[in-house]
């Protein structure tokens, strides 16, 4: 039974909104919770605030729910109030201060379940005129002086101000509206004391006006501090000094008294009534003398400043020249630039060099020698009636000589293009002119100031042997310039005068012969040679040469070998250049010749053989025709009939169609027929044309 009942309170609390909660006296939810300020969120001083914290609550009965409220401000807990009968609940602050300035909000509570409001800012501005008291307005020198200041109404933390002549000489932070100081006067006369204060309201602070000003008057002790310098006037340095600090008007007193006699800085003497010093006069040193008497929270100081006339200045070291170099002479001279005539001779003053091995005097304050090899220091002392003078330290840095400069080119050396000559010593100190010499005449110069660095020249050459005319020069002191050697470096002559040569004459090309390009050119090698074919971008064949020629071989040239070639060339100069086009033509091999010309030869005896066949052949007709229209006087008797024969016959037709043959005889024509003329067939005669009378 108990598992039931535990089953179905956890089914209806899952059943109902999460902001609902179950008990068994009454279901709710909070809907809400707000605050508000009244009468402004923004109010000044000693305005009545009122908090209200309001929660929407919805339940399902009439029972009563037990809340609970707190109000924060700036997330601290400032005040909290269990309540069963309202919905509101109402914080006052009565006569707002500007510490109450903050951050609020509130939270409501019932049963365990929570809901806190928005957040509300409420700034309180005004503050009450600070109030300052003092115990005393009259005070003898070193007397204490008691002020408290007030800051009426107010609440928070403080920080209280003490001003006196408006320069603060305190400051006190307490959790109250007051605070107590004690100070003394800084010094005698009337001095003005007021104070002020500052809410802290985090993060914020707010700051009060000045409050009312009191005067003091602090009254001056008559004791007195005395100092005493013998001699006071015409001190010259080596002079002795007598000095003393003792007390005036001094009154025996419970306090103790302590003088203290110094000098710049430093302590000289101390002592309790009376303090004496005797010492020797250096200009170098300070010249204010202080003497000071403390007695209990009194303080009386007096100063004198003495006038000193130095005995001689303070040494100085000079060196010539001005830059020395590794192993040169060098003078190194030590002089006070003045000195007091009226004291001292000229004489009196001498002169020595601290830590010179390497150098002999050379006269009062003149040292003369070689330079090391390394850095050194010289200290120069001067000296005078007891009166001993450092000079500063002199650091003497040997520069190092300019080595012969090495010459060379940057890149390649082109015929006619600009190019550049690097100059640079192995060693030596910086800076360094470099000069560019050719033939011993100087073309420029070029000052190289950083390490690592080396001087650049762009110079033009227009023969090969020219190249050799330059030289560099470096100078980084007086003495002359190192003069390197002369320049030697490889000049490339830009490729000219390209021709192609046809290997054999262009003339003598013949199908089966190979066929050699000669590229030539004059310049510089290596050279890259490449052939061409008119009507092809790709070049036929490539190669390199160390020498200003080479060639390309076509075996077995054929008719289509035949066309235009030209050359192209290239050195490291960069200019391509290109040979003349020769149209080759490739021409019939040997043998076919031979065998076109017997065939020619054939042809035209045949022709020949035809042509005299055919001349004789016309000559034997028209002879024919000549004896047949011959008529004889006297008619032989078996010639019964002579014929005249005509174009028109058939006969003459039959013989023009075969060669005609002469048989040698007078008036006869063999044509493959009977040699007769009267034995020719009497329907011949018949189908003549036409004839003429024949003679019986």
């Amino acid at each position: 039974m108990g598992l039931l009942l535990l089953f179905t309170s956890t089914l209806l609390s899952s059943y109902f909104h999460p902001g609902t909660v179950v008990s068994a006296q009454a279901l709710f939810t909070i809907k809400g919770i707000t605050l508000s300020i009244d009468p402004s969120a923004d109010v000044t001083r000693d305005t009545n605030v009122t908090l209200r914290c309001h929660a929407v609550v919805s339940s399902s009965g009439q029972e009563v729910l037990s809340r609970e409220y707190t109000i924060y401000k700036d997330n601290t807990v400032m005040y909290t109030k269990p309540s069963s009968t309202s919905e509101y609940l109402l914080y006052p602050l009565p006569e707002a201060r500007v510490s109450n300035s903050g951050k609020y909000k509130c939270k409501i509570n019932i049963e365990g379940k929570q809901m806190t409001s928005n957040t509300e800012k409420l700034t309180v501005s005004g503050l009450s005129k600070p109030v300052l008291q003092l115990n005393t307005s009259v005070i003898s020198e070193g007397d204490e002086l008691m002020a408290r200041c007030s800051a009426p109404g107010e609440t928070g933390s403080f920080y209280f101000y003490f001003y006196e002549d408006s320069k603060e000489i305190q400051e006190v932070q307490v959790q109250s509206n007051q605070a107590e100081v004690k100070f003394r006067s800084s010094s005698v006369g009337i001095h003005r004391i007021h104070c002020a204060y500052t809410v802290l309201v985090k993060p914020d602070s707010f700051k009060s006006e000045e409050s009312n000003a009191v005067l003091v008057s602090v009254r001056e002790l008559p004791i007195t501090a005395v100092l005493e310098i013998n001699p006071q006037h015409n001190i010259y340095e080596g002079d002795q000094l007598v000095i003393s600090c003792t007390i005036n008007n001094f009154l025996r007193s419970s306090e103790k008294v302590l003088l203290y006699l110094s000098q710049g800085n430093r302590l000289l003497r101390t002592g309790e009534t009376k303090v004496n010093h005797s010492m020797v006069v250096r200009a170098q040193e300070p010249r204010e003398f202080e003497c000071k008497l403390e007695i209990g929270n009194v303080v009386k100081t007096v100063t004198k400043t003495i006038s000193v006339t130095e005995l001689f200045s303070v040494p100085t070291l000079t060196i010539s020249p001005a830059e020395v170099f590794q192993r040169d002479y060098m003078t190194i001279t030590c002089r006070s630039e003045s000195y007091a005539s009226e004291k001292l001779n000229k004489n009196e003053l001498t002169y020595s060099l601290e830590a010179a091995q390497n150098l002999l005097p050379k006269g009062n304050g003149v040292f003369h020698g070689r330079a090391l090899l390394n850095d050194f220091n010289y200290t120069c002392k001067a000296t005078a009636k007891g009166i001993v003078k450092h000079s500063n330290t002199l650091l003497v840095h040997p520069k190092v000589h300019v080595s012969p400069p090495k010459i060379s080119v940057l890149g390649r050396v082109v015929l006619g293009q600009p190019f550049k000559i690097l100059c640079k010593s192995d060693y030596g100190d910086l800076p360094i002119n470099y000069t560019l010499v050719k033939e011993y005449d100087q073309l420029s110069s070029a000052i190289v100031k950083q390490q690592h660095k080396e001087a650049l020249f762009t110079v033009t050459i227009s023969k090969t042997d020219e190249i050799h005319k330059y030289m560099c020069e470096a100078k980084n002191g007086p003495r002359e310039g190192q003069l390197g050697r002369r320049l030697n470096s490889t000049v490339t002559v830009p490729l000219s005068d390209t021709t192609l040569t046809v290997l054999p004459t262009v003339s003598d090309v013949s199908e089966g012969n190979d066929l050699y390009l000669i590229c030539g050119v004059k310049g510089s090698p290596p050279v890259t040679f490449k052939w061409y074919r008119e009507g092809s971008e790709q070049p036929l064949f490539t190669t390199m040469s160390e020498k200003n020629h080479s060639d390309y071989r076509i075996t077995s040239v054929s008719k289509e070998h035949s066309g235009k070639y030209f050359c192209k060339a290239v050195n490291p100069a960069n200019n391509v250049v290109s040979s003349n086009t020769v149209n080759i033509e490739v021409r019939l091999a040997l043998w076919k010749k031979a065998v076109i010309g017997g065939f020619c030869l054939v042809v035209v005896a045949v022709l020949v053989v035809v042509f005299v066949l055919c001349f004789r052949s016309k000559r034997g007709k028209k002879e024919a025709a000549a004896e047949l229209s011959v008529k004889p006087s006297s008619p032989k008797s078996d010639d019964s009939l002579t014929v005249n024969l005509t174009r028109d016959t058939e006969v003459y037709n039959a013989a023009t169609d075969a060669a005609p043959l002469y048989d040698g005889t007078e008036g006869r024509v063999t044509n493959g027929v009977r040699d007769s003329a009267a034995s020719l067939p009497a329907d011949i005669s018949n189908r003549s044309s036409y004839s003429t009378p024949a003679t019986v």
